[in-house]
């Protein structure tokens, strides 16, 4: 059986990383992004080209929608179950980076939508994902995966509203897991250190730094991260050898936090 994935933020960094080697695997994947800019965040997203990119990598459906809204995400799943003809793994990618300033300096439009497309661009994708894997007869080996992070586990400078997003995203997946039980169907979190991606640029730049190639030396590895590294470990957790794990996160993260 040709197994079938939805993959947010698809279209550029650990996202499109994530869509490449599923497709690469035979999977079938539906890649999602929203391929716009937004005002609140200081640098470019994903284009349309982007996205189309992505695509080719094999069979593959780009579908353009932000994880912030709820029927457009519900849409993207049922053109897997339509098109592809049902949903085995379901990764929330999706997210962006804004900050540089203590938390009581923060605005309400950098919570805003660091908040809304990290934590509840997560959930939107599980209210939408979860049934559709439950769909699947048993015994089943549904997996559902949220990028998290380091800053999940770990405070860091001038970030603590990004710091708490992940948290949130260790959180909720922790709780969908337990609501999972029984039922076949994993929820897993992946935790990325420093990985060479347009978000650690953006954060670079929050820091006032040349080069984002700095946030390598705070890692045991002593280099960045690549995408397909961290895309690695989600493809493993998307498949059914992975079925020991559920409501913890794999550290992806090079050592950072120890």
């Amino acid at each position: 059986m040709n197994r079938v994935a939805v993959v947010t933020g698809a279209a550029r960094g650990i996202g499109a990383a994530v869509v490449r080697r599923l497709a690469g695997d035979g999977w079938r994947v539906v890649a999602v992004d929203a391929c716009a800019d937004d005002p609140a965040v200081d640098y470019p997203l994903a284009t349309p080209a982007d996205l189309d990119d992505v695509a080719r990598a094999g069979e593959v459906l780009p579908v353009v929608a932000d994880v912030r809204d709820q029927a457009a995400i519900c849409d993207a799943v049922r053109k897997a179950v339509d098109q592809f003809g049902g949903l085995d793994a379901a990764v929330a990618a999706a997210a962006v980076m804004t900050g540089g300033r203590p938390l009581w300096e923060t605005s309400d439009e950098q919570w805003d939508v660091l908040n809304s497309v990290g934590l509840r661009g997560v959930l939107h994708l599980a209210r939408a994902a979860v049934p559709a894997l439950l769909e699947r007869p048993a015994p089943r080996s549904g997996r559902f995966v949220a990028l998290a992070s380091a800053a999940a586990h770990h405070g860091l400078y001038h970030l603590a509203p990004y710091c708490a997003v992940k948290h949130g995203v260790l959180g909720l997946v922790r709780g969908l897991a337990a609501d999972l039980r029984g039922t076949g169907v994993t929820a897993t979190a992946v935790s990325p250190g420093s990985t060479d991606t347009a978000m650690l640029a953006a954060t670079a730049a929050l820091y006032d730094l040349e080069s984002p190639e700095r946030f390598g030396a705070q890692q045991l590895v002593d280099r960045l991260l690549q995408p397909d590294e961290i895309a690695a470990a989600v493809s493993w957790l998307c498949g059914p050898e992975s079925g020991a794990l559920t409501g913890s996160a794999l550290m992806a993260d090079g050592g950072f936090v120890g």
